[in-house]
Formats: structure tokens, C-alpha cells, sequence
């Protein structure tokens, strides 16, 4: 699991937001490719400009859940990735925790990306926090009947 302190150290040895652009674009560029199964309307993050999809899976082994997602351009798909990461194999509760708005201060996104760019994220965000609490209400679920 990454934390948001370990991403903040990377970043802070990058030094320049041009380092910085280049090491979210590699990101986005290593990310797992997303099945296209999952490239769905209901996966799709509204209120974004790029073509952006999220989708939440539980873990079997310890009912944490893990994102997988997909985005149409370098930049975004580098802060999804970031996302992805901070995300992987959290609780429930610690998915809702997320603070998009430390995110962006922490790393000096909010300097840095358009407004326009800030709304997609927090869009990408909120989608991940739904898909996640709907993970929740099924482990609750199934812990019920257990």
C-alpha cells in the first residue's frame, strides 16, 4: 500500500512541475490496462473532459477493495494511477477518508492542473467512494448472513 506521505516524498525530489508532468505521465503509461468489460457507463466518470473509467473490486482474501481504471489522456490518467494507488487494498472507511483536497495541495496539483481538471478529479474521486461504499453494504451484507 502507498501513502500519500511516500507520493509527497517522490514528487519532492522531482523538483519541478516538468519532472513532475514526465513522472505522471510514465505512471498513467505503467498502469495495468483495463478490461474493456469494464468500460461501462456506470464506470464512467461524469463531469470529467477525458474519457475516464473507475471500477472498484473487492479483495476476497481480506474484503479491502482495489480499483482498476482507464483515461483517454497522459496527465489524467498519471493522477488516476496516483489514485489507484493510495486506494489499493483499503477499507471502506479509509476509501471515504480520502481528502481530495490534501491530495492536491500535497502536491502542488492545485498549482498546477486547470480548474477544469481539479473538477474531474474530484469527480473521478466521488465515483470511486460510490463504487466503494456499494462494495461495503455487500461485505455488510454478507457478514450479516454468515
Amino acid at each position: 500500500m502507498t501513502t500519500l506521505d511516500e507520493i509527497v516524498d517522490i514528487f519532492d525530489l522531482l523538483g519541478d512541475w516538468d519532472q513532475r508532468y514526465a513522472y505522471l505521465t510514465e505512471l498513467g503509461e505503467q498502469m495495468p490496462a483495463m478490461a474493456d468489460v469494464d468500460k461501462t457507463d456506470t464506470n464512467k466518470v461524469k463531469g470529467c473532459m477525458s474519457q475516464v473509467w473507475v471500477s472498484a473490486h473487492k479483495n476476497q482474501a481480506d474484503n479491502s477493495v482495489y480499483f482498476t481504471g482507464d483515461c483517454d489522456t497522459s496527465i489524467i490518467k498519471g493522477v488516476l494511477a496516483l489514485l489507484l494507488q493510495l486506494t489499493d487494498n483499503r477499507s471502506v472507511d479509509e476509501i471515504e477518508k480520502l481528502d481530495v483536497d490534501e491530495f492536491f495541495e500535497r502536491l502542488q496539483l492545485d498549482e498546477n492542473l486547470s480548474p477544469n481538471r481539479h473538477v474531474g478529479v474530484y469527480a473521478i474521486v466521488d465515483l470511486m467512494k460510490q463504487q466503494a461504499r456499494v462494495i461495503g453494504r455487500d461485505i455488510e451484507k454478507t457478514s450479516s448472513v454468515a
